[in-house]
């Protein structure tokens, strides 16, 4: 395969720069993996939240193959879930989860003051795209995943031409009982998305997606199912997804809004707590090797390396206008929006 450089870029630089600090406040030296040690524990539980089931399972599917012997437990769901099986382990006081990823960054805000993440630097946390480094100043967690939320159509229903170009064409009334959205109660995804249109269109931009009758889902991927199903036509689904879907003959496509595609960046943290400590360090470093951004590219995700071309159809960072909240607008914004939402979609 070709090899070009991309996302290292003064648009995804400056869209993270309000993230996290430049460079780790100090530091630590990383400590390789002892793959001996990992295949003597034998598994490693990974909690996640960055994907849709396939492409996650295709991730553990790449490490038992890379690791024979060492079998990958993944439990898959929206960022709300795996956050509540996390915090009711830790209530029952047991250890099932090695590697926590979620898509909602306020959880490891919310998490770390508690001490329950391993401090440690995998290797190969030297070689991501440079604008995604750094994210948690002490090297507690680390970015694993990116991705995009951009509007998504069916190409059967809609033409091109008449997609909406912007979010706030996304509630124009002619799209009545034609949306799909998820939940921002269950997905960070969603909820990272619904924190950015109201800071750049007040809640009174989904007081009018509420008024054309949106249909909701849970996690962004079911706005994926229902333009397939022909339910509704247009969406704010994920870049990914969609474009796996289509790429399998479903009639979708993506269209990247002219006013910023939101730029979702996920972490992943080892619990310290973990009964597989060595699986997970491995797992852990995987996660952020190049066979996994392979893996990523195979299933349309955009890879966290520097020069990996992107998946077909999909335009790199490099291309895209991208917009994110900060890090202090997730953490206190989700709750809030959470609580908007039902408030406003009784749901």
């Amino acid at each position: 395969m070709k090899r070009r450089r991309f996302l290292e870029t003064s648009a995804a630089a400056s869209a993270l720069a309000a993230l996290a600090p430049a460079v780790i406040s100090r530091a630590r030296a990383a400590d390789a993996p002892d793959v001996e040690a990992a295949k003597k524990e034998g598994q490693v539980s990974w909690y996640t939240a960055h994907f849709d089931t396939q492409t996650a399972e295709g991730v553990g599917n790449a490490f038992m193959k890379k690791y024979p012997g060492i079998k990958a437990n993944v439990f898959r769901s929206t960022a709300q879930v795996v956050y509540q099986r996390l915090s009711q382990d830790m209530r029952a006081g047991v250890a099932e989860c090695d590697v926590f990823s979620s898509t909602d960054v306020g959880h490891y805000i919310h998490l770390k003051p508690s001490g329950v993440f391993l401090e440690w630097t995998p290797p190969n946390a030297a070689n991501v795209v440079a604008a995604f480094k750094g994210l948690d100043p002490d090297g507690q967690y680390y970015v694993t995943s990116v991705g995009l939320i951009c509007i998504t159509y069916n190409k059967s229903k809609v033409k091109e031409s008449e997609v909406p170009k912007s979010w706030p064409e996304l509630t124009d009334p002619k799209w009545k009982d034609q949306v799909s959205v998820g939940h921002p109660g269950f997905s960070g995804y969603v909820g990272t998305w619904v924190v950015e249109m109201r800071k750049l269109y007040g809640w009174q931009y989904f007081e009018k997606l509420k008024a054309i009758n949106p249909q909701i889902g849970r996690s962004i991927n079911d706005t994926v199912t229902m333009l397939n199903s022909g339910e509704r036509t247009i969406a704010a689904g994920p870049e990914a997804t969609t474009l796996e879907s289509a790429a399998k003959g479903n009639p979708l496509g993506v269209v990247y809004p002219s006013d910023g595609s939101l730029l979702m960046v996920s972490p992943s943290a080892i619990m310290k707590n973990s009964k597989h400590p060595n699986a997970a360090k491995l797992f852990m470093d995987f996660l952020m090797g190049p066979e996994t951004s392979e893996v990523y590219v195979e299933y349309f995700q955009a890879p966290i390396l520097p020069g990996i071309k992107p998946a077909a159809g999909a335009k790199p960072i490099s291309e895209v206008k991208t917009i994110r909240p900060t890090i202090d607008e997730i953490t206190t914004g989700i709750p809030e929006v959470i609580k908007q939402w039902r408030d406003t979609f009784g749901v």
